[in-house]
């Protein structure tokens, strides 16, 4: 596991450093997702949704969904956003072919039959204030009984600071590539249980 904290910054150039030299980005969001599934043990025989936004960490939603379809366990993808980056419509298109049930979210959507909630809204790059679907797909993950894994931050969350308006409030936070400084700040505490890193092989710049 990679103790080491960095920017949200350094992270960006990295990551970009990462795919411009060495590992093409479609790997990268593979990695990460298969880093999610393969720390958390209790996937199976459980109703799994995954909230997904529209950039790369969406994207790790739908890898993660294709993951999960290979090894038998279904999940159901509630598209939090109508947008959708390169690597994730790569990743989507994969799941659909493998009959992975995709949804809009919207407000009448109830988490309330789901055993877990994967969150994948909104990434590292989020400043400011939540607002529109991504807030009440937020609030809907935070009013379930589930068991919820954020994926490399909680949405909402400022990844240098730790702070926020309204973010996901995780059972299990699976940072990627290295933790943010502002997942081990004293305001993350709020909104995380547990929290892990999964080493993707990317090169610190």
């Amino acid at each position: 596991m990679n103790e080491k904290a960095i920017s949200v910054e350094q992270m960006r150039r990295s990551d970009a450093y990462t795919i411009e030299n060495f590992v093409p980005s479609k790997e990268l969001m593979y990695r990460a997702a298969m880093g999610v599934y393969e720390s958390y043990k209790g996937w199976e025989n459980k109703s799994i949704a995954i909230a997904v936004g529209g950039g790369n960490n969406g994207g790790d939603g739908y890898a993660l969904a294709g993951i999960l379809k290979k090894n038998g366990i279904d999940s159901v993808i509630f598209r939090v956003s109508d947008k959708m980056s390169e690597d994730g419509k790569y990743y989507c298109d994969i799941a659909k072919d493998l009959g992975v049930e995709i949804k809009a979210f919207d407000e009448n959507t109830d988490f309330s039959a789901f055993d877990i909630i994967v969150d994948c809204i909104l990434g590292t790059g989020f400043v400011g204030e939540v607002r529109g679907t991504a807030l009440s797909a937020i609030n809907a993950i935070n009013e379930s009984d589930a068991y919820v894994i954020s994926v490399d931050i909680n949405s909402g969350m400022n990844g240098d600071t730790g702070e926020a308006s309204t973010a996901v409030k995780s059972d299990l936070t699976v940072s990627i590539g290295y933790y943010k400084t502002g997942l081990l700040t004293e305001a993350a505490r709020k909104y995380i249980k547990e929290l892990t890193n999964a080493d993707i092989g990317i090169v610190l710049i």
